[in-house]
């Protein structure tokens, strides 16, 4: 059998994934990574040194494989860093695409990110009928990036009929997550850094349910659609107090308007050193918790049989695997 291709296999969603698939025993594995892997001595693994950033890299790696994952990203809520946010979405997006055309890939899938679409300033429940979101998330470049790169995607398919699907998940929760890059705020939580709750809210989907998704994505999933991964739909007041309560700890009283915290931020930075404590929630942070970034993946469950656990157990799994 022709390999499968994942790129961002070390990530939280892409560890998950590869474990998924090789529980399968189906068809050979190559990853794309761009340094060392847990998956180095694995026999029915082969691992491919390169960056999705360098196209001769992703021409590389390639060659010959039947069907792709696209995991491959970078997390960042720094302005700054939209250059690279661009470099890993929009163009190591365009290296798969291209190259996967030119190796003849059966299908592949992209994963990008629910607040692309998925996300306003008033409590509203989005499909994947939803229009893109420029006007809220314009000020935040990961989603800016992941915007462009699915365009990029579904351009791609109207010009060449590249079989792709794109898959959206929220909030990636859950056991796994080495770099902190999903749950970094709940670790903000558990050292005391979240003061008020917000007056947003959110949906979360444990990592492993989404991995067992993009599976089904690959298996079952319509070509030039895209599959919105989402769990429960709740307030980021709900979130915190339910996470405090598993945790053992207390949790904030008060609630807080996004532009209030914004005003007091630069003060409790400065003021919690200096009583032996810290205030590292950065401004995006802040003005992220203030919208909703809901979703329905009726759609999902209907077509791929997406399958969501309790979401009080990917919030316990989430406080164990911070604490460990």
């Amino acid at each position: 059998m022709k390999p499968t291709l994942v790129t961002g296999s070390t990530g939280f969603l892409g560890k998950h994934l590869v474990r998924l698939l090789l529980q399968r025993d189906e068809a050979p594995l190559r990853l794309l990574c761009r340094g060392a892997s847990p998956w180095d001595s694995e026999r029915r693994v082969e691992v491919v040194r390169g960056d999705v950033t360098v196209a001769a890299d992703v021409e590389r790696a390639m060659q010959g494989v039947g069907s792709v994952y696209h995991l491959a990203g970078f997390v960042s809520r720094n302005p700054e860093d939209a250059p690279k946010l661009n470099a890993a979405h929009v163009e190591g997006t365009r290296h798969v695409l291209d190259a996967s055309l030119r190796a003849g890939v059966s299908k592949l899938v992209i994963a990008s990110t629910s607040g692309t679409i998925a996300v306003s300033k008033e409590p509203t429940i989005h499909d994947e009928s939803a229009s893109y979101k420029e006007g809220v998330v314009r000020n935040w470049p990961y989603y800016v990036s992941k915007i462009a790169a699915e365009r990029l995607c579904f351009e791609h398919h109207q010009k060449h009929g590249t079989p792709l699907v794109v898959v959206n998940p929220s909030l990636l929760l859950g056991p796994g997550d080495d770099r902190g890059s999903s749950t970094g705020d709940i670790k903000l939580l558990l050292e005391g850094q979240i003061l008020s709750l917000p007056m947003g809210g959110m949906s979360f989907i444990d990592a492993r349910d989404c991995a067992a998704g993009t599976v089904a994505a690959m298996d079952r999933g319509h070509t030039g659609e895209r599959y919105l991964l989402g769990g429960a739909n709740w307030t980021f007041a709900d979130v915190i107090r339910a996470t405090a309560r598993i945790a053992g700890i207390r949790a904030p009283l008060l609630k807080s308007p996004a532009w209030l915290s914004l005003l007091f931020a630069p003060v409790l930075r400065k003021a919690m050193p200096a009583i032996g404590k810290r205030f590292d929630v950065d401004d995006a942070t802040i003005e992220m918790s203030g919208v909703f970034w809901y979703c329905n993946p009726a759609k999902a469950v209907r077509e791929l049989g997406l399958a969501t656990r309790d979401p009080l157990e990917t919030l316990s799994g989430t406080v164990s695997d911070i604490r460990s």
